[in-house]
């Protein structure tokens, strides 16, 4: 029998591990890990595809690949770092390289001094540098526009003879210098950092609590994809400095800054926060919250919910207000998605056609502008539901178009996944694939209110009123200010009718009224509550108001509209009160 010859060859491998993998894991296990995730998909593999490397295994922490050439792989290593310097990913790498012969298994995994060297390498970089071996150095030295430094001989574990080693340095004029050294430019899209909260009371205790409630923070605001959140690790280079917020910006890139205090007395933890402008150094939000200091973590879940439900609103209605100032030649794809959230708000026949046009405009810069997608599909589903269509079966027809086109380019995203589940609910008559999407989109972000409002309107429309009630009462807890709220109310108001607790749909329906005096929900949401109750002259009040704001309103075009059932309590209490069939 003939004995297998070994293969061999000569290879050129990158090594790379996260620093301080398993502390981060401790502190926030699964952003660590998503994080991670990220730093594969959208640096490490595509660099090493750009630079023909070919990835041989990924461990939880790190990456090994094989590269033909000694020059690839070091330009690879350079583009990584020079990737994550630039603010993309949070995380920090340490890379090795090395040059030397391996042994090639069956499966293609790799084995040798070769690989093993390069790891060893990669042990002993700086965070975030790049260490070689000489075999490469001799390759690579005036080859790229990089310098080195002679690290000297290194005696790695495991490896018998020393290592002649050298850091990779930018030279002068090199991107990554000039990236290292220059303050990071702020995003095309909302960016926040949350540094670390004062302890104000003395106790090492709540020093653990403060820095726990600033980790959740950050994780609840980074389930925003419109939104750049700092990473808790360069944050929390700040903690115990004394910071000026409008450097703290311009050191991390991010237009906005959440900074707090936690002082503990008498049984009771009080909590402060405030919301500023780095730019400008206004301050946008502030308050405080005081809570019995019991269940830590609990307490750490509750004052998250609120921190992040009061600024979260308002960073998109800051945004909407800075996208108004900006010149209309000035303008990007996220520009035009804020000014068209800013008439979507409106609920107007001109706000919805104002909000389509913006969004197309969107989408003509940015055609896998998922979010904008699916906006433009719910203001056509609006203009079918509210009677604004000039040709209903158009508007039907593009939402649905729009609903797949955002799918299409990210079925990832909560609020996209609203969006599309919503469309589905009312223009296909999907329920149960609607469900099925307002469920994940709760999943994936369960502190998105407009995911809540969505799912509650789902859930209504498949006759679960219940389940509908419980998602409108998640939304209006997440976002208590949001511009949006009278639509919720109604929601609520409709659900709370089918469930024939008509008193409480009155107050829901009063509250959507105030909220927005000409939004037509309301009114069909009070007359068909009061008519129920036989408070007979309210229900022609209410009946006549909703015939001023919808003059041509009927019921059977209201069914037709948006798949209402002709025997549901809504639609009865509609005919209670009068209004024409």
């Amino acid at each position: 029998m003939t004995e297998q010859r070994v293969q061999r060859r000569l290879a050129a491998i990158l090594a790379a591990d996260v620093v301080g993998y398993s502390a981060l894991m401790q502190r926030a296990e699964e952003a660590t890990y998503a994080e991670f995730e990220r730093l594969k998909r959208e640096v490490i593999v595509p660099g090493l595809s750009r630079h023909d490397g070919r990835l041989i295994k990924t461990t939880g922490d790190g990456a090994l690949a094989e590269f033909a050439s000694p020059s690839a792989a070091v330009r690879c290593a350079v583009e990584i770092q020079e990737s994550i310097a630039s603010g993309r990913i949070s995380l920090k790498l340490r890379i090795g390289v090395n040059l030397g012969e391996v042994i090639v298994a069956a499966d293609g995994d790799l084995y040798g001094d070769g690989i093993n060297i390069a790891v060893r390498l990669e042990g002993t970089a700086d965070p975030g540098g790049i260490l070689i071996s000489e075999k490469v150095y001799s390759e690579v030295e005036g080859k790229l526009d990089v310098g080195f430094e002679d690290r000297g001989e290194q005696q790695l574990k495991n490896i018998s003879k020393p290592v002649r080693a050298f850091a990779v340095r930018a030279g002068a004029h090199s991107a990554l210098s000039e990236k290292l050294s220059a303050a990071p430019p702020l995003p095309d899209k909302p960016s926040i950092a949350v540094l670390p909260f004062e302890n104000m009371s003395g106790d090492p205790e709540q020093e653990y609590f403060a820095d726990g409630m600033v980790e959740e923070i950050t994780t609840a605001l980074s389930r925003f994809k419109w939104l750049f959140v700092v990473a808790r690790n360069s944050s929390f280079t700040f903690k115990g400095k004394a910071v000026d917020v409008k450097e703290v910006g311009r050191r991390l890139g991010v237009r906005y800054v959440l900074e707090g205090s936690v002082r503990k007395a008498s049984g009771k933890v009080r909590i402060t926060g405030q919301l500023i402008d780095a730019v400008t150094g206004a301050h946008i939000w502030a308050d405080r919250f005081e809570r019995d200091l019991t269940d830590v973590f609990a307490l750490q879940d509750e004052v998250t919910v609120a921190v992040v439900s009061a600024i979260q609103p308002r960073l998109l209605q800051t945004e909407i207000g800075l996208a108004t100032r900006r010149r209309p030649e000035n303008l990007t794809a996220y520009d035009f998605y804020l000014r068209a959230m800013q008439q979507y708000y409106l609920t107007t026949r001109e706000g919805l056609a104002e909000a389509i046009r913006l969004a197309h405009r969107a989408l003509q810069l940015d055609p896998r502008f998922g979010l904008v997608a699916a906006l433009a599909g719910i203001c056509h589903m609006q203009n079918v539901l509210f009677g604004y269509a000039a040709d209903a079966q158009f508007d039907r027809k593009e939402a649905i178009r729009l609903l797949h086109l955002a799918l299409s380019v990210d079925d990832g995203d909560p609020d996209t996944l609203a969006m599309a589940a919503a469309i589905s609910a009312f223009m296909v008559g999907d329920c149960e694939s609607a469900i099925e999407m307002a469920d994940r989109a709760v999943a994936l972000n369960p502190n998105s209110y407009l995911a809540w409002t969505r799912r509650g309107w789902v859930y209504r429309i498949a006759g679960l009123p219940e389940e509908a009630v419980r998602s409108f009462e998640c939304a209006l807890r997440m976002s208590p200010v949001d511009p949006a709220l009278h639509i919720t109310f109604v929601g609520m108001g409709y659900a709370l009718i089918g469930l024939r607790r008509f008193d409480e749909a009155i107050v829901a329906g009063k509250k959507a009224q105030r909220q927005h005096p000409s939004y037509v929900g309301a009114y069909r949401c009070l007359a068909s509550a009061f008519a129920h109750l036989g408070r007979d002259a309210e229900a022609r009040e209410a009946a006549a108001r909703l015939l001023e704001v919808d003059p041509a309103f009927t019921i059977s075009a209201f069914i037709a509209r948006g798949g209402q059932t002709n025997s549901n309590l809504l639609i009865e209490g509609l005919r209670k009160a009068g209004l024409p069939e």
